[in-house]
């Protein structure tokens, strides 16, 4: 292998390594600044607005436990995007795709739905990384 090769390597790998540690430190502010105040900082469910909604609010370091020990990523992107259809605890939870498109400003002709779609993965990332 030629030096240069080597280089080219190692560079891709250390830029990856540092997209991971970025994308959780994403997901982690995602989730403590939209789900834990119903989810809880912890996500088990105890969040302080579970005080004041009839709703129970699901505990979600149980997700893969609930589907056979495997995270179900792609319900859990459905859920929080919403562009699917199908709503998070029947209902009443926000839908957060179109409010994450409403953050990027001078978007471009795919800006907004690149940041939309790696927001809510990074958000999902995070929600694995809580699995019990």
């Amino acid at each position: 292998m030629s030096r240069k090769f080597l280089t080219i390597a190692l560079g891709i790998a250390l830029s990856a390594g540092a997209a991971s540690a970025q994308d959780a430190d994403v997901g982690e502010r995602s989730y403590m600044q939209f789900c834990a105040t119903c989810h809880g900082a912890d996500g088990a469910g105890e969040g302080p607005l579970t005080q004041i909604i009839s709703d129970k609010v699901p505990d979600l370091t149980q997700l893969s436990a609930n589907n056979d020990g495997e995270f179900p990523m792609l319900d859990v992107i459905h859920v929080i995007d919403g562009r699917t259809g199908l709503r998070g605890h029947g209902g009443p939870m926000p839908v957060y795709g179109a409010l994450f498109d409403e953050e990027v400003e001078n978007p471009g002709p795919f800006g907004a739905v690149l940041y939309t779609r790696g927001r809510i993965l990074s958000l999902a990332y995070y929600l694995e990384s809580l699995q019990q």
